[in-house]
Protein backbone atom coordinates (compact mmCIF):
# COMPACT_ATOMS: atom_id res chain seq x y z
CA UNK A 1 0.00 0.00 0.00
CA UNK A 2 1.06 3.48 -0.83
CA UNK A 3 2.80 5.02 2.28
CA UNK A 4 1.61 8.01 4.44
CA UNK A 5 2.97 10.75 2.52
CA UNK A 6 5.31 13.90 4.23
CA UNK A 7 7.64 16.17 3.46
CA UNK A 8 10.58 14.07 4.19
CA UNK A 9 9.60 11.16 2.70
CA UNK A 10 10.42 10.01 -1.25
CA UNK A 11 6.26 10.53 -2.27
CA UNK A 12 3.45 12.72 -4.07
CA UNK A 13 1.82 13.26 -1.31
CA UNK A 14 -2.06 13.66 -1.94
CA UNK A 15 -3.96 16.44 -0.65
CA UNK A 16 -6.93 14.08 0.61
CA UNK A 17 -8.06 10.64 -0.01
CA UNK A 18 -4.99 8.69 -2.08
CA UNK A 19 -6.16 7.28 -5.34
CA UNK A 20 -7.00 4.50 -5.94
CA UNK A 21 -5.23 1.10 -7.50
CA UNK A 22 -5.72 -2.34 -7.35
CA UNK A 23 -2.77 -5.25 -7.37
CA UNK A 24 -2.94 -8.07 -10.22
CA UNK A 25 -6.45 -9.51 -10.45
CA UNK A 26 -8.22 -7.51 -8.14
CA UNK A 27 -11.19 -4.53 -9.42
CA UNK A 28 -10.01 -1.70 -7.27
CA UNK A 29 -11.98 0.29 -4.83
CA UNK A 30 -12.05 3.83 -3.52
CA UNK A 31 -10.90 3.02 -0.18
CA UNK A 32 -7.94 1.19 -1.48
CA UNK A 33 -4.42 3.86 -1.55
CA UNK A 34 -2.19 2.55 -4.57
CA UNK A 35 0.99 1.35 -3.28
CA UNK A 36 4.64 2.83 -4.16
CA UNK A 37 7.50 1.33 -5.85
CA UNK A 38 7.22 -2.09 -3.72
CA UNK A 39 10.56 -2.27 -1.57
CA UNK A 40 12.86 -4.84 -2.62
CA UNK A 41 15.63 -6.48 -0.12
CA UNK A 42 18.86 -5.43 -0.27
CA UNK A 43 21.01 -6.84 -2.53
CA UNK A 44 24.75 -7.15 -4.17
CA UNK A 45 24.99 -4.15 -6.77
CA UNK A 46 25.46 -7.07 -9.69
CA UNK A 47 22.83 -7.59 -11.84
CA UNK A 48 21.79 -11.56 -12.13
CA UNK A 49 22.73 -13.36 -14.74
CA UNK A 50 20.71 -12.97 -18.12
CA UNK A 51 18.16 -15.35 -19.32
CA UNK A 52 19.89 -16.71 -22.84
CA UNK A 53 19.60 -13.97 -25.26
CA UNK A 54 16.27 -13.92 -27.53
CA UNK A 55 16.21 -10.10 -28.94
CA UNK A 56 17.76 -7.07 -28.20
CA UNK A 57 16.11 -3.29 -27.99
CA UNK A 58 17.74 -0.41 -29.58
CA UNK A 59 17.67 3.22 -29.02
CA UNK A 60 19.48 5.78 -30.08
CA UNK A 61 22.40 3.08 -31.31
CA UNK A 62 22.11 1.84 -27.71
CA UNK A 63 21.39 -2.23 -27.57
CA UNK A 64 18.71 -3.29 -24.66
CA UNK A 65 18.71 -7.37 -23.88
CA UNK A 66 15.29 -7.74 -24.18
CA UNK A 67 15.32 -11.00 -22.20
CA UNK A 68 16.42 -9.14 -19.08
CA UNK A 69 12.61 -8.52 -18.68
CA UNK A 70 11.69 -11.91 -17.17
CA UNK A 71 8.36 -11.25 -19.28
CA UNK A 72 9.71 -11.23 -22.36
CA UNK A 73 10.71 -14.67 -21.75
CA UNK A 74 7.67 -16.47 -22.83
CA UNK A 75 7.47 -15.48 -26.37
CA UNK A 76 9.25 -17.34 -28.78
CA UNK A 77 12.43 -16.08 -31.13
CA UNK A 78 9.99 -15.92 -33.72
CA UNK A 79 7.83 -14.00 -31.53
CA UNK A 80 10.33 -11.59 -30.87
CA UNK A 81 11.73 -11.17 -34.43
CA UNK A 82 8.01 -9.30 -35.57
CA UNK A 83 8.62 -7.03 -32.38
CA UNK A 84 9.15 -3.38 -33.38
CA UNK A 85 8.24 -1.60 -29.84
CA UNK A 86 7.85 -2.69 -26.45
CA UNK A 87 7.33 -1.55 -23.05
CA UNK A 88 6.93 -3.19 -19.39
CA UNK A 89 4.86 -1.49 -16.76
CA UNK A 90 2.63 -1.98 -13.96
CA UNK A 91 3.17 -1.53 -10.06
CA UNK A 92 4.77 -4.50 -10.17
CA UNK A 93 6.09 -4.91 -13.66
CA UNK A 94 4.08 -7.56 -14.75
CA UNK A 95 2.28 -6.71 -17.59
CA UNK A 96 3.92 -6.16 -20.98
CA UNK A 97 2.73 -4.57 -24.67
CA UNK A 98 4.72 -4.93 -28.08
CA UNK A 99 3.99 -3.51 -31.05
CA UNK A 100 5.07 -5.38 -34.32
CA UNK A 101 6.81 -4.17 -37.83
CA UNK A 102 3.03 -4.99 -39.28
CA UNK A 103 1.35 -2.52 -36.57
CA UNK A 104 -0.26 -4.86 -34.99
CA UNK A 105 -0.41 -4.55 -31.10
CA UNK A 106 -0.23 -7.51 -28.39
CA UNK A 107 -0.22 -7.37 -24.63
CA UNK A 108 0.52 -10.06 -22.40
CA UNK A 109 0.96 -9.92 -18.30
CA UNK A 110 -1.37 -9.70 -15.06
CA UNK A 111 -4.07 -7.73 -16.76
CA UNK A 112 -4.49 -5.51 -13.34
CA UNK A 113 -7.43 -3.00 -13.38
CA UNK A 114 -8.12 -4.43 -17.02
CA UNK A 115 -4.40 -2.39 -18.08
CA UNK A 116 -4.12 -4.77 -20.94
CA UNK A 117 -7.39 -3.45 -22.95
CA UNK A 118 -8.56 -7.01 -23.84
CA UNK A 119 -11.87 -6.55 -23.32
CA UNK A 120 -11.78 -8.26 -19.43
CA UNK A 121 -9.55 -8.28 -16.59
CA UNK A 122 -8.33 -11.96 -17.03
CA UNK A 123 -4.60 -11.97 -16.69
CA UNK A 124 -2.34 -14.06 -19.91
CA UNK A 125 0.94 -15.11 -20.16
CA UNK A 126 0.25 -16.11 -24.15
CA UNK A 127 0.15 -12.30 -26.11
CA UNK A 128 -3.34 -11.17 -26.69
CA UNK A 129 -4.01 -8.75 -29.75
CA UNK A 130 -5.66 -5.65 -29.82
CA UNK A 131 -7.63 -5.72 -33.09
CA UNK A 132 -9.20 -2.06 -32.27
CA UNK A 133 -5.30 -0.65 -32.44
CA UNK A 134 -4.16 -2.83 -36.04
CA UNK A 135 -2.62 -0.80 -38.28
CA UNK A 136 -1.90 2.27 -36.17
CA UNK A 137 1.44 3.71 -35.47
CA UNK A 138 2.27 4.25 -31.74
CA UNK A 139 4.66 7.28 -31.32
CA UNK A 140 4.24 7.79 -27.98
CA UNK A 141 3.52 5.41 -25.11
CA UNK A 142 3.01 6.25 -20.99
CA UNK A 143 1.38 4.37 -18.24
CA UNK A 144 0.02 5.14 -15.01
CA UNK A 145 -0.33 3.44 -10.98
CA UNK A 146 -3.29 2.12 -11.74
CA UNK A 147 -2.34 0.96 -13.68
CA UNK A 148 -4.21 3.08 -16.82
CA UNK A 149 -2.44 3.57 -20.30
CA UNK A 150 -2.15 5.93 -22.88
CA UNK A 151 -1.11 5.59 -26.47
CA UNK A 152 -0.55 7.94 -29.39
CA UNK A 153 -0.49 7.08 -33.25
CA UNK A 154 1.70 8.83 -35.78
CA UNK A 155 -1.56 10.46 -37.01
CA UNK A 156 -2.32 12.29 -34.11
CA UNK A 157 -5.34 9.95 -32.17
CA UNK A 158 -5.36 9.21 -28.10
CA UNK A 159 -6.35 6.04 -27.27
CA UNK A 160 -6.62 4.94 -23.38
CA UNK A 161 -7.63 1.85 -21.18
CA UNK A 162 -7.33 0.87 -17.54
CA UNK A 163 -8.14 2.03 -14.28
CA UNK A 164 -10.61 5.26 -14.75
CA UNK A 165 -11.36 5.36 -11.21
CA UNK A 166 -10.37 9.41 -11.58
CA UNK A 167 -11.51 9.85 -14.89
CA UNK A 168 -7.73 9.66 -16.06
CA UNK A 169 -9.07 7.94 -19.53
CA UNK A 170 -10.37 11.55 -20.51
CA UNK A 171 -13.80 9.89 -21.62
CA UNK A 172 -16.12 11.76 -19.47
CA UNK A 173 -16.77 8.69 -16.78
CA UNK A 174 -14.74 6.95 -14.47
CA UNK A 175 -15.98 3.39 -15.40
CA UNK A 176 -12.75 1.14 -16.00
CA UNK A 177 -11.71 0.94 -19.92
CA UNK A 178 -11.53 -2.88 -20.20
CA UNK A 179 -10.71 -1.71 -23.98
CA UNK A 180 -8.95 0.79 -25.84
CA UNK A 181 -11.14 3.93 -26.49
CA UNK A 182 -10.42 6.88 -28.46
CA UNK A 183 -9.99 10.20 -26.82
CA UNK A 184 -11.34 13.54 -28.98
CA UNK A 185 -12.91 15.74 -26.59
CA UNK A 186 -11.18 18.98 -26.72
CA UNK A 187 -8.91 17.06 -28.77
CA UNK A 188 -11.19 17.22 -32.49
CA UNK A 189 -8.64 19.50 -34.47
CA UNK A 190 -4.91 18.56 -32.44
CA UNK A 191 -2.67 16.08 -33.25
CA UNK A 192 -1.41 14.28 -30.46
CA UNK A 193 2.83 13.78 -30.57
CA UNK A 194 3.36 12.56 -26.63
CA UNK A 195 1.77 11.25 -24.06
CA UNK A 196 2.39 11.28 -20.31
CA UNK A 197 0.93 9.19 -17.37
CA UNK A 198 1.18 10.22 -13.12
CA UNK A 199 0.01 8.27 -10.59
CA UNK A 200 -3.88 8.88 -11.30
CA UNK A 201 -3.71 11.65 -13.74
CA UNK A 202 -2.78 12.27 -17.64
CA UNK A 203 -1.13 14.87 -20.30
CA UNK A 204 -0.64 15.05 -23.54
CA UNK A 205 1.14 17.13 -25.79
CA UNK A 206 0.06 18.18 -29.04
CA UNK A 207 1.94 19.68 -32.66
CA UNK A 208 0.99 22.63 -32.12
CA UNK A 209 3.14 22.61 -28.60
CA UNK A 210 -0.32 22.83 -26.44
CA UNK A 211 -0.71 20.84 -23.03
CA UNK A 212 -3.88 19.55 -22.23
CA UNK A 213 -4.42 17.55 -18.57
CA UNK A 214 -6.99 15.48 -17.07
CA UNK A 215 -8.25 13.03 -14.49
CA UNK A 216 -7.15 13.19 -10.55
CA UNK A 217 -6.62 17.11 -9.17
CA UNK A 218 -6.25 16.52 -5.55
CA UNK A 219 -2.47 18.39 -5.64
CA UNK A 220 -3.49 20.44 -8.65
CA UNK A 221 -1.94 18.55 -10.75
CA UNK A 222 -3.98 19.02 -14.47
CA UNK A 223 -3.11 22.70 -13.69
CA UNK A 224 -6.78 24.34 -13.94
CA UNK A 225 -6.32 26.71 -11.31
CA UNK A 226 -8.59 24.19 -8.74
CA UNK A 227 -8.29 20.54 -7.03
CA UNK A 228 -11.66 19.37 -8.71
CA UNK A 229 -11.30 16.07 -11.01
CA UNK A 230 -10.82 16.40 -14.36
CA UNK A 231 -12.72 14.41 -16.31
CA UNK A 232 -11.84 15.03 -20.05
CA UNK A 233 -8.82 16.38 -21.59
CA UNK A 234 -8.57 20.30 -20.81
CA UNK A 235 -6.13 22.98 -21.93
CA UNK A 236 -3.34 23.79 -19.30
CA UNK A 237 -3.27 27.52 -19.57
CA UNK A 238 -2.00 30.38 -17.03
CA UNK A 239 1.79 31.09 -17.53
CA UNK A 240 1.50 28.15 -20.41
CA UNK A 241 -0.42 30.58 -22.29
CA UNK A 242 1.19 31.53 -25.70
CA UNK A 243 3.94 29.16 -24.93
CA UNK A 244 5.51 26.05 -27.12
CA UNK A 245 5.87 23.51 -25.22
CA UNK A 246 8.01 20.28 -26.93
CA UNK A 247 8.26 17.88 -23.68
CA UNK A 248 6.32 16.51 -20.73
CA UNK A 249 6.43 14.89 -17.60
CA UNK A 250 4.74 13.47 -14.80
CA UNK A 251 5.84 12.53 -11.31
CA UNK A 252 2.93 10.69 -9.25
CA UNK A 253 0.93 13.50 -8.43
CA UNK A 254 3.31 16.05 -10.18
CA UNK A 255 3.55 18.00 -13.93
CA UNK A 256 6.33 19.19 -15.92
CA UNK A 257 6.36 21.02 -19.14
CA UNK A 258 9.61 21.51 -21.32
CA UNK A 259 9.11 24.69 -23.65
CA UNK A 260 10.67 25.41 -26.60
CA UNK A 261 13.49 28.27 -25.26
CA UNK A 262 14.56 25.84 -22.82
CA UNK A 263 12.47 26.91 -19.47
CA UNK A 264 10.97 24.89 -17.46
CA UNK A 265 7.12 24.96 -15.88
CA UNK A 266 5.86 22.55 -12.61
CA UNK A 267 2.48 22.29 -11.04
CA UNK A 268 0.93 19.61 -8.72
CA UNK A 269 2.29 18.54 -5.60
CA UNK A 270 5.62 20.08 -4.06
CA UNK A 271 5.72 18.67 -0.46
CA UNK A 272 9.61 16.85 -1.66
CA UNK A 273 10.05 20.39 -3.79
CA UNK A 274 9.82 17.97 -6.89
CA UNK A 275 8.53 21.30 -9.11
CA UNK A 276 11.67 22.55 -8.14
CA UNK A 277 10.20 26.01 -7.11
CA UNK A 278 12.39 27.16 -3.71
CA UNK A 279 9.42 25.81 -1.65
CA UNK A 280 7.07 22.90 -0.75
CA UNK A 281 4.25 24.37 -1.53
CA UNK A 282 1.71 22.71 -4.04
CA UNK A 283 0.85 24.93 -7.40
CA UNK A 284 -2.74 24.88 -9.03
CA UNK A 285 -1.15 26.48 -12.04
CA UNK A 286 2.05 25.83 -13.70
CA UNK A 287 4.99 27.95 -12.45
CA UNK A 288 8.38 28.45 -13.86
CA UNK A 289 11.60 27.31 -12.33
CA UNK A 290 13.41 30.46 -12.38
CA UNK A 291 16.46 28.59 -10.64
CA UNK A 292 17.40 27.56 -14.23
CA UNK A 293 17.11 30.79 -15.66
CA UNK A 294 19.63 31.73 -18.15
CA UNK A 295 20.11 27.48 -18.76
CA UNK A 296 18.44 25.92 -22.29
CA UNK A 297 17.27 22.52 -21.01
CA UNK A 298 17.05 19.92 -23.63
CA UNK A 299 15.92 17.26 -22.02
CA UNK A 300 13.57 16.39 -18.49
CA UNK A 301 12.50 13.52 -16.64
CA UNK A 302 10.29 12.41 -13.34
CA UNK A 303 10.85 9.99 -10.86
CA UNK A 304 8.13 9.38 -8.18
CA UNK A 305 8.91 12.66 -6.16
CA UNK A 306 12.13 14.05 -8.14
CA UNK A 307 13.10 15.58 -11.31
CA UNK A 308 16.05 15.55 -13.71
CA UNK A 309 16.92 18.04 -16.23
CA UNK A 310 19.89 18.16 -18.91
CA UNK A 311 21.17 21.50 -20.68
CA UNK A 312 22.17 21.58 -24.37
CA UNK A 313 25.56 21.77 -23.13
CA UNK A 314 25.52 18.60 -21.33
CA UNK A 315 24.45 19.99 -17.50
CA UNK A 316 22.45 17.71 -15.45
CA UNK A 317 20.17 19.10 -12.58
CA UNK A 318 18.36 16.99 -10.02
CA UNK A 319 15.71 18.46 -6.86
CA UNK A 320 12.45 16.83 -5.14
CA UNK A 321 12.65 14.07 -3.05
CA UNK A 322 16.09 12.23 -2.06
CA UNK A 323 15.22 9.63 0.45
CA UNK A 324 17.45 7.09 -1.95
CA UNK A 325 20.01 9.11 -2.83
CA UNK A 326 18.37 9.54 -6.29
CA UNK A 327 18.59 13.34 -6.29
CA UNK A 328 22.51 12.02 -6.56
CA UNK A 329 24.16 14.89 -4.58
CA UNK A 330 25.39 12.35 -2.32
CA UNK A 331 23.36 12.83 1.13
CA UNK A 332 19.57 12.15 1.29
CA UNK A 333 18.34 15.56 1.79
CA UNK A 334 15.56 16.97 -0.34
CA UNK A 335 16.25 19.76 -2.35
CA UNK A 336 13.31 22.23 -2.94
CA UNK A 337 15.79 23.90 -6.26
CA UNK A 338 17.62 22.44 -8.57
CA UNK A 339 21.06 21.54 -7.72
CA UNK A 340 23.78 20.47 -10.66
CA UNK A 341 25.15 16.93 -10.46
CA UNK A 342 27.84 15.09 -11.69
CA UNK A 343 30.18 17.93 -12.12
CA UNK A 344 33.02 15.93 -12.55
CA UNK A 345 32.22 13.79 -14.97
CA UNK A 346 32.26 14.27 -19.08
CA UNK A 347 28.89 15.80 -21.00
CA UNK A 348 25.90 14.09 -20.31
CA UNK A 349 23.73 13.22 -22.81
CA UNK A 350 20.85 11.38 -21.50
CA UNK A 351 18.64 11.07 -18.61
CA UNK A 352 16.45 8.34 -17.42
CA UNK A 353 13.70 8.17 -14.76
CA UNK A 354 10.13 6.95 -14.00
CA UNK A 355 7.54 7.94 -11.89
CA UNK A 356 7.16 4.46 -10.66
CA UNK A 357 10.45 4.45 -9.53
CA UNK A 358 12.94 5.99 -6.88
CA UNK A 359 15.69 5.42 -9.43
CA UNK A 360 17.80 7.41 -12.03
CA UNK A 361 20.32 7.11 -14.83
CA UNK A 362 22.63 8.78 -17.12
CA UNK A 363 24.42 7.83 -20.10
CA UNK A 364 27.78 10.28 -20.58
CA UNK A 365 29.05 10.95 -24.27
CA UNK A 366 31.16 8.39 -24.26
CA UNK A 367 28.35 6.40 -23.69
CA UNK A 368 29.17 5.80 -20.00
CA UNK A 369 26.49 4.92 -18.09
CA UNK A 370 25.76 5.66 -14.14
CA UNK A 371 22.82 4.78 -11.86
CA UNK A 372 21.78 6.10 -8.48
CA UNK A 373 18.80 6.17 -5.97
CA UNK A 374 16.84 2.72 -4.53
CA UNK A 375 18.93 0.09 -6.91
CA UNK A 376 16.96 -3.11 -5.84
CA UNK A 377 16.78 -1.85 -2.38
CA UNK A 378 20.26 -0.04 -1.83
CA UNK A 379 20.35 3.42 -1.50
CA UNK A 380 23.13 4.65 -3.88
CA UNK A 381 23.63 8.52 -3.13
CA UNK A 382 26.12 9.12 -5.80
CA UNK A 383 26.33 8.63 -9.83
CA UNK A 384 27.46 4.68 -9.76
CA UNK A 385 29.45 3.87 -12.94
CA UNK A 386 28.02 0.90 -14.47
CA UNK A 387 28.65 -1.04 -17.26
CA UNK A 388 26.05 -1.11 -18.61
CA UNK A 389 25.80 0.07 -22.64
CA UNK A 390 22.13 2.20 -21.84
CA UNK A 391 19.83 3.40 -19.76
CA UNK A 392 17.00 1.28 -20.28
CA UNK A 393 19.43 -1.86 -18.91
CA UNK A 394 19.80 -0.03 -15.58
CA UNK A 395 16.13 -0.12 -14.57
CA UNK A 396 15.63 -3.52 -16.35
CA UNK A 397 18.31 -5.00 -13.58
CA UNK A 398 17.97 -2.51 -10.30
CA UNK A 399 14.50 -0.53 -10.49
CA UNK A 400 11.79 -1.33 -8.10
CA UNK A 401 9.68 -2.20 -10.37
CA UNK A 402 11.79 -3.07 -13.10
CA UNK A 403 9.75 -1.10 -15.41
CA UNK A 404 10.90 0.21 -19.12
CA UNK A 405 11.00 4.52 -18.44
CA UNK A 406 10.02 4.50 -22.39
CA UNK A 407 8.47 3.01 -25.01
CA UNK A 408 11.43 1.34 -27.08
CA UNK A 409 12.33 -0.11 -30.50
CA UNK A 410 13.29 -3.50 -31.45
CA UNK A 411 16.60 -4.98 -33.38
CA UNK A 412 17.07 -8.83 -33.47
CA UNK A 413 20.58 -10.88 -32.03
CA UNK A 414 19.18 -14.52 -32.21
CA UNK A 415 22.59 -15.25 -34.47
CA UNK A 416 25.75 -13.46 -36.48
CA UNK A 417 23.64 -11.36 -39.21
CA UNK A 418 24.44 -9.99 -41.88
CA UNK A 419 25.34 -6.90 -40.32
CA UNK A 420 27.00 -7.74 -37.55
CA UNK A 421 29.42 -10.55 -40.02
CA UNK A 422 30.22 -6.98 -42.35
CA UNK A 423 31.37 -5.55 -38.85
CA UNK A 424 33.67 -8.30 -38.00
CA UNK A 425 35.36 -7.93 -41.36
CA UNK A 426 35.70 -4.47 -41.49
CA UNK A 427 39.63 -3.57 -42.16
CA UNK A 428 40.83 -7.27 -41.85
CA UNK A 429 43.91 -7.92 -44.17
CA UNK A 430 42.87 -11.58 -44.32
CA UNK A 431 39.61 -11.39 -46.44
CA UNK A 432 40.09 -7.99 -47.77
CA UNK A 433 40.34 -7.35 -51.60
CA UNK A 434 41.23 -3.51 -51.56
CA UNK A 435 43.15 -1.01 -49.48
CA UNK A 436 43.17 2.62 -49.34
CA UNK A 437 46.21 4.42 -47.97
CA UNK A 438 45.47 7.97 -45.83
CA UNK A 439 48.68 9.85 -44.06
CA UNK A 440 50.70 6.54 -45.19
CA UNK A 441 48.10 4.36 -43.04
CA UNK A 442 46.33 1.28 -44.80
CA UNK A 443 42.18 0.77 -44.68
CA UNK A 444 41.47 -2.82 -45.83
CA UNK A 445 37.74 -3.35 -47.10
CA UNK A 446 36.33 -5.23 -49.83
CA UNK A 447 34.82 -3.88 -53.39
CA UNK A 448 32.03 -5.78 -53.19
CA UNK A 449 30.76 -3.72 -50.16
CA UNK A 450 31.46 -0.58 -51.47
CA UNK A 451 29.52 -0.81 -54.90
CA UNK A 452 26.81 -1.92 -53.01
CA UNK A 453 26.48 0.71 -50.07
CA UNK A 454 27.89 3.62 -51.91
CA UNK A 455 26.97 4.99 -55.28
CA UNK A 456 30.29 6.98 -55.69
CA UNK A 457 32.46 3.48 -55.35
CA UNK A 458 29.46 1.54 -57.24
CA UNK A 459 31.11 4.57 -60.37
CA UNK A 460 34.80 4.75 -58.90
CA UNK A 461 35.02 0.71 -59.50
CA UNK A 462 33.94 1.28 -63.46
CA UNK A 463 36.14 -0.04 -66.23
CA UNK A 464 36.96 3.57 -67.34
CA UNK A 465 38.16 4.73 -63.96
CA UNK A 466 41.66 3.47 -63.12
CA UNK A 467 40.92 3.01 -59.46
CA UNK A 468 39.34 -0.03 -60.66
CA UNK A 469 42.21 -1.63 -61.69
CA UNK A 470 44.38 -0.67 -58.52
CA UNK A 471 44.91 -2.62 -55.46
CA UNK A 472 45.44 0.26 -53.49
CA UNK A 473 44.12 3.77 -53.76
CA UNK A 474 45.50 6.86 -52.16
CA UNK A 475 43.67 9.11 -50.56
CA UNK A 476 44.72 12.88 -49.70
CA UNK A 477 42.07 14.91 -49.73
CA UNK A 478 40.23 13.61 -46.09
CA UNK A 479 42.51 12.80 -43.12
CA UNK A 480 42.80 9.03 -41.60
CA UNK A 481 40.69 9.06 -38.72
CA UNK A 482 37.91 10.90 -40.84
CA UNK A 483 38.30 8.53 -43.79
CA UNK A 484 38.52 5.76 -41.85
CA UNK A 485 35.17 6.80 -40.30
CA UNK A 486 33.28 6.55 -43.31
CA UNK A 487 34.66 3.40 -44.65
CA UNK A 488 32.90 1.84 -41.27
CA UNK A 489 30.04 3.57 -41.54
CA UNK A 490 29.59 1.74 -44.38
CA UNK A 491 30.23 -1.30 -42.90
CA UNK A 492 28.26 -0.93 -39.83
CA UNK A 493 25.64 2.17 -39.93
CA UNK A 494 27.48 4.03 -37.08
CA UNK A 495 30.18 6.28 -36.62
CA UNK A 496 32.91 6.08 -33.71
CA UNK A 497 34.08 9.70 -33.98
CA UNK A 498 34.52 12.79 -31.82
CA UNK A 499 32.80 15.63 -32.25
CA UNK A 500 35.62 18.02 -32.79
CA UNK A 501 36.36 15.81 -36.18
CA UNK A 502 32.72 15.11 -37.13
CA UNK A 503 32.80 18.34 -39.53
CA UNK A 504 35.27 16.86 -41.36
CA UNK A 505 33.19 13.71 -42.25
CA UNK A 506 30.39 16.02 -42.49
CA UNK A 507 32.26 17.54 -45.50
CA UNK A 508 33.05 13.98 -46.99
CA UNK A 509 29.32 13.00 -46.04
CA UNK A 510 28.46 15.94 -48.10
CA UNK A 511 30.64 15.48 -51.30
CA UNK A 512 30.29 11.81 -51.65
CA UNK A 513 26.23 12.58 -51.43
CA UNK A 514 25.61 10.41 -48.79
CA UNK A 515 22.32 11.98 -46.72
CA UNK A 516 22.30 9.23 -43.91
CA UNK A 517 26.03 9.75 -42.77
CA UNK A 518 25.16 13.53 -42.54
CA UNK A 519 22.36 13.06 -40.79
CA UNK A 520 24.56 11.19 -38.30
CA UNK A 521 27.42 13.72 -37.96
CA UNK A 522 25.04 16.53 -37.80
CA UNK A 523 23.68 14.62 -34.55
CA UNK A 524 27.48 13.71 -32.86
CA UNK A 525 28.15 17.76 -33.49
CA UNK A 526 25.06 18.95 -31.88
CA UNK A 527 25.85 16.76 -28.82
CA UNK A 528 29.64 18.46 -28.68
CA UNK A 529 28.15 21.87 -29.50
CA UNK A 530 29.50 24.55 -27.05
CA UNK A 531 30.13 28.14 -26.64
CA UNK A 532 33.36 28.29 -27.82
CA UNK A 533 32.37 26.41 -30.52
CA UNK A 534 28.91 27.28 -31.60
CA UNK A 535 29.77 29.90 -34.08
CA UNK A 536 32.23 27.34 -36.15
CA UNK A 537 29.77 24.86 -36.12
CA UNK A 538 26.52 27.57 -37.53
CA UNK A 539 29.77 28.55 -40.08
CA UNK A 540 30.07 24.65 -40.84
CA UNK A 541 26.31 23.86 -41.27
CA UNK A 542 25.89 26.92 -43.48
CA UNK A 543 29.04 25.78 -45.84
CA UNK A 544 27.69 22.51 -45.73
CA UNK A 545 24.00 22.82 -46.60
CA UNK A 546 23.02 20.69 -43.01
CA UNK A 547 19.81 23.07 -42.67
CA UNK A 548 18.82 21.00 -39.20
CA UNK A 549 22.17 21.55 -37.78
CA UNK A 550 21.51 25.30 -39.37
CA UNK A 551 19.06 26.01 -37.11
CA UNK A 552 20.04 23.76 -33.92
CA UNK A 553 23.19 25.99 -33.86
CA UNK A 554 21.64 28.92 -34.56
CA UNK A 555 19.09 28.55 -31.81
CA UNK A 556 22.23 27.76 -29.46
CA UNK A 557 23.72 30.97 -30.43
CA UNK A 558 20.84 33.05 -29.58
CA UNK A 559 20.33 31.08 -26.52
CA UNK A 560 24.12 31.66 -25.49
CA UNK A 561 24.19 34.89 -27.05
CA UNK A 562 26.61 37.08 -24.62
CA UNK A 563 29.29 34.32 -24.21
CA UNK A 564 28.76 33.37 -27.96
CA UNK A 565 29.93 37.49 -29.35
CA UNK A 566 33.25 37.00 -26.70
CA UNK A 567 34.65 34.07 -28.72
CA UNK A 568 37.48 34.22 -31.43
CA UNK A 569 35.59 31.88 -33.37
CA UNK A 570 32.57 34.82 -33.75
CA UNK A 571 34.65 37.50 -34.99
CA UNK A 572 36.96 35.39 -37.25
CA UNK A 573 34.09 35.14 -39.95
CA UNK A 574 33.87 36.98 -42.46
CA UNK A 575 31.49 40.40 -42.61
CA UNK A 576 28.64 39.14 -44.59
CA UNK A 577 27.82 35.93 -42.52
CA UNK A 578 28.10 37.96 -39.30
CA UNK A 579 25.39 40.99 -40.97
CA UNK A 580 23.11 37.69 -41.78
CA UNK A 581 23.56 36.22 -38.15
CA UNK A 582 22.71 39.69 -35.99
CA UNK A 583 19.63 40.31 -38.90
CA UNK A 584 18.32 36.44 -38.32
CA UNK A 585 18.77 36.85 -34.34
CA UNK A 586 17.41 40.63 -34.55
CA UNK A 587 14.35 39.13 -36.23
CA UNK A 588 13.92 36.36 -33.26
CA UNK A 589 13.87 38.63 -30.68
CA UNK A 590 17.59 38.83 -29.40
CA UNK A 591 18.34 42.04 -28.50
CA UNK A 592 14.57 43.31 -27.11
CA UNK A 593 16.62 43.80 -24.00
Amino acid sequence: MERTFSVSRDDSAPCSTPPPTSPPHILPSPRHPPPGPPSSPTSALTPPPPPPRQGRLSFAGAMVDVSKWPLFSLLSNEELCTIRQACVFGIYANEAIYITHANEVFVFGCNSSSCLGTGDSVSTIVPKKLDFLRGKKVVSLSYGSGPHVLLATEDGQLFAWGHNGYSQLGNGNSNQGVSPVLIASNLQSKKVTEVSCGSHHSMALTNDGEVFAWGYNNCGQIGSGNTANQPYPRKVAGFLQGKTAVSITCGQTSSMALIDNGEVYGWGYNGNGQLGIGNNGNQLQPCRLNTLQGLCISQIVSGYGHCLALTDEGLLYAWGANTYGQLGTGNKSNQLSPVQIMQEEERTVEIAACHSTHTSAAKTQSGQVYMWGQCRGQSIVTPHLTHFTNTDDVFACFATPSVMWRLTSMEHDDFLTVAEALKKEFDSPETADLKFSVDGKCIYVHKAVLKIRCEHFRSMFRSQWTEDQQDVIEIGQFSYPVYRSFLQFLYTDTVDLPPEDAIGLLDLATSYCENRLKRLCQQIIKRGITVENAFTLLSAAIRYDAEDLEVFCFRFCVNHLTEVTQTGAFWQVDGIMLKEFISRASRCGAFKN
